[in-house]
């Protein structure tokens, strides 16, 4: 017992304080992130919306995130990620309080949309706050606390979510909202005067200070990220909606066993991190995540029992522990410390263009073929991104 204390106690020590407040404050916004796990069931169930509108809506979602994200990367280096990150919690908290007010198909396809728009410049002013706020030398391990934090508050969110979906969903939007709000008075006291360290840690990538957007090895990377997003998305897209229509499945159990991916990373990842990041290449831990993703949803077409979707959420898990940490390191990496905003943007905009995309094309494949074919698909599309991101990154590790 004492040794898995110290593995712990080590896993989590040297981190900076700001670096555990950034978490804290990811804690409380994603504790309160009931609306979008819950969002494809609500289309259907509450509002009566068919499959390919519900698609189209999440594609909206998706749509707004994209803007956000190039927005928030933007704005993180022109204004700085401070006031992006308290503009985006405490506006996009009151405008999701708003949206449950919207029931129409033609009014909540720009209302979501600007909604997830201004809520995802969060997510480029954070990362770069993480790079920020943490010692260079711990930059890894401050980006997988986060993660923590985020997936400890998903653990909780869709459990009490589906709790309060059985009562109300409108109370999910309230809910949500108003911990949004939350977090971003919390940011807004604690980050008003402080100052963080300037990141000079290398990674397997190539250092480069040029534009984004003229890198090529980064274009490619960040490609072959949104096809990695594509297939983890089906996490909050179809996930859902495979649970209920085929298994049946109650609101509150749908939030357990959403929550179990939040649960599993918050508990494993840091100490995983810790224990690999020195030992196993990016490269390597990449791939590896980016193919057990695919695996974790063929594994559901094996068996019809209750057991295999618990098996396919930690193949799913482990798959998310193992790719994403590293991913963010090697953007980074690649970023130089005055780029970072810009870099971290354009990453942030290819999972968000794969949150819009997956759902459009995940529900037509699963109107016009059935779950199987879907799950399928995820498989193959994943063995594929995999040995592109091996190819990728082996030529970027060289390049160095």
């Amino acid at each position: 017992m004492r040794k898995i204390l110290n593995i712990y106690q080590q896993a989590y020590g040297g981190l900076s304080e700001p670096a555990w407040m950034l978490a804290v404050v990811m804690l409380i916004n994603r504790a309160g992130s009931m609306v979008l796990p819950f969002l494809s069931i609500y289309l259907t169930q509450a509002l009566g919306f068919s499959i390919e509108q519900t698609g189209v809506v999440l594609a909206c979602y998706g749509l707004g995130a994209m803007a956000g994200s190039m927005l928030g990367g933007w704005l993180s280096d022109k204004i700085g990620n401070y006031s992006v990150q308290v503009l985006s919690l405490t506006i996009g908290g009151a405008l999701l309080i708003m949206l449950s007010f919207v029931q129409d198909y033609h009014t909540l396809l720009p209302a979501v949309f600007l909604v997830s728009m201004v809520l995802e410049t969060l997510r480029p002013a954070n990362a770069a706050s993480v790079a920020t706020y943490s010692k260079p030398e711990n930059i890894t391990r401050s980006y997988s606390l986060n993660r923590m934090a985020v997936n400890l508050g998903f653990s909780v969110g869709p459990a009490i979510g589906g709790l309060l979906a059985a009562q109300s969903y409108q109370l999910l939007f309230y809910v949500d909202g108003l911990t949004c709000m939350a977090a971003g008075l919390f940011f807004f006291i604690y980050f008003r005067r402080k100052g963080g360290h300037v990141t000079t840690q290398k990674t397997s990538a190539t250092p480069a200070k040029v534009s984004p957007y003229t890198n090529l090895s980064f274009i490619t990377f960040i490609l072959l990220s949104g096809g990695f997003a594509l297939v983890f998305f089906q996490l909050f897209n179809t996930l859902p909606l495979f649970y209920r229509e085929v298994h049946m499945l109650s609101e509150s159990t749908i939030g357990i066993l959403l929550g179990l991916n939040g649960l599993i990373v918050f508990t494993f990842e840091m100490v995983f991190v810790h224990h690999f990041e020195k030992r196993i290449s990016i490269v390597t831990m990449v791939v590896l995540g980016t193919m057990l993703c695919g695996m974790s949803f063929a594994a559901l077409t094996l068996s019809s029992g209750i057991y295999i979707l618990f098996i396919a959420m930690i193949i799913l898990s482990l798959a998310e522990i193992m790719a994403m940490p590293f991913m963010i390191t090697h953007v980074i990496g690649m970023a130089g410390g005055n780029k970072q905003g810009s870099y971290i943007g354009l990453y942030s905009l290819a999972w968000s263009c794969a949150f819009m995309m997956s759902p459009y094309l995940s529900t037509r494949i699963l109107a016009q073929n059935g779950f199987d074919v879907l799950w399928w698909s995820c498989a193959a599309f994943s063995v594929i991104t995999g040995i592109g991101f091996y190819i990728n990154m082996k030529i970027a590790k060289r390049s160095v």
